[in-house]
C-alpha cells in the first residue's frame, strides 16, 4: 500500500475564498520558505555572522546577540541546509515546518502594524534591512523591514491563524487583502 502525503499550508482554510486581485495594502502568504534558526557559539558570533550574510539567495533576520534566522524563499530547506553545511561555532535548527511566513506591503502598512506591535516603525528607527524579535499580535515573532512600504512577519505555526485574523482585521479601514505570494 502506498501512502501519498500532500503539504498544506496551515493558512490555506484563512484564504479559501480570498480575493484575487491584491489591493494597494496586501498580506502575501509564502507557502513554503526555508527558515533556520542560527545559534553562534561563544567567540565565534562576527565569524558566523559574515558566513551567514554570504549565503546565496537567503536573507539573515537579527534574533538577539549572536542568534539570526536565516530565510529563503527562492530555495527550499535541503538546498539552503546543504549550502550552509557545518558552519564552525554555529548551531543550526530547521525551523521551515515549524514557522510561517508572512509579507505585507503597501502605502498604509506602518498604520496597520502600528496596531499589532509596540515598536516606531519610523523609517529612521527601523530602516530597511532592520529585523527583531517582538510581540505581534500578542504573539512572539521576527519583523523585518524588507522595503520602503513593506514588512516580513515569521510567526510560530500554531499561532499564524491568530496573527493573520488579527492582522488582517487592523488592516480592514485599508481594505488590506492576503493571498498566497505567487511563484
Amino acid at each position: 500500500m502506498s501512502l501519498t502525503l500532500y503539504h498544506r499550508h496551515v493558512l490555506e482554510d484563512y484564504l479559501a475564498g480570498s480575493e484575487a486581485k491584491a489591493n494597494p495594502n496586501h498580506l502575501a502568504v509564502i507557502r513554503r520558505p526555508a527558515i533556520f534558526s542560527v545559534l553562534a557559539h561563544r567567540g565565534h558570533e562576527a565569524s558566523v555572522k559574515e558566513t551567514l550574510t554570504s549565503t546565496d539567495g537567503a536573507l539573515l533576520r537579527d534574533c538577539a546577540p549572536g542568534e539570526w534566522l536565516l530565510v529563503s524563499t527562492a530555495s527550499g530547506a535541503a538546498v539552503v541546509e546543504n549550502l550552509l553545511g557545518e558552519i564552525a561555532g554555529a548551531s543550526l535548527a530547521d525551523q521551515s515546518d515549524g514557522r510561517v511566513l508572512l509579507r505585507i506591503c503597501g502605502p498604509n502598512v506602518r498604520k496597520i502594524l502600528a496596531k499589532c506591535v509596540a515598536v516606531d516603525l519610523h523609517p529612521d528607527a527601523f530602516s530597511i534591512g532592520s529585523s527583531a524579535n517582538m510581540l505581534c499580535c500578542h504573539v512572539t515573532a521576527n519583523l523585518a523591514r524588507s522595503g520602503a512600504d513593506a514588512f516580513e512577519i515569521i510567526v510560530p505555526r500554531s499561532f499564524a491563524g491568530s496573527v493573520f485574523e488579527e492582522v488582517m482585521e487592523m488592516g480592514r479601514e485599508f481594505a488590506l487583502t492576503a493571498a498566497f505570494a505567487e511563484g
